[in-house]
């Protein structure tokens, strides 16, 4: 679990700096934008310690997700804002669900409290950046289902080859 929840907030945190990167910080979502990629920085802290406390070590795909999270998160932004919305939202929605998995395996076992809280506690602000986004047009976007599946796909994806990487 802790190999994948690092892998996504790392890819989070990429995704949010290739947004960043190309809307720039006078654009009007850059406050947006800069709060997610914080609140993102602090997950990926959290995992980190976590990952070293607990001697797991994390996966192996991180210099792909380095270069494929800051990609994803640039083509939408080149796309225009709404784009960059429709990121967040179908991103985000895919880790809800995922920490939701989680978190249903642990209380079923009764096990690992911090972690539950952890993830509860992250959850939380993944569900407050999806709707941030979908008020700020996600779903406006030109071609929203067909982009919101491919990125949702992505995801999913990228959290079994974590898995297993």
């Amino acid at each position: 679990m802790l190999r994948v929840d690092h892998a996504g907030e790392f890819g989070a945190v990429r995704i949010y700096a290739g947004q960043r990167a190309v809307m720039g910080d006078t654009h009007p979502k850059a406050g947006l934008l800069k709060h997610m990629f914080e609140q993102e920085e602090v997950h990926l802290d959290k995992f980190n310690k976590m990952l070293t406390e607990r001697g797991v070590r994390p996966t192996a795909m991180g210099p792909i997700w380095h270069v494929a999270g800051f990609a994803l998160g640039a083509a939408t932004a080149f796309m225009g804002e709404k784009a960059a919305m429709a990121c967040t939202a179908a991103v985000e929605e895919v880790i809800e669900d995922h920490y939701q998995e989680q978190l249903d395996c642990l209380e079923a076992e009764n096990a690992e409290p911090e972690l539950q809280e952890t993830i509860r506690a992250f959850q939380a602000e993944e569900v407050e950046h999806r709707e941030i986004a979908l008020q700020h047009g996600a779903e406006e976007t030109p071609g929203y289902p067909v982009l919101s599946g491919l990125i949702k796909l992505g995801c999913k994806a990228a959290i079994e080859i974590s898995k297993r990487v």
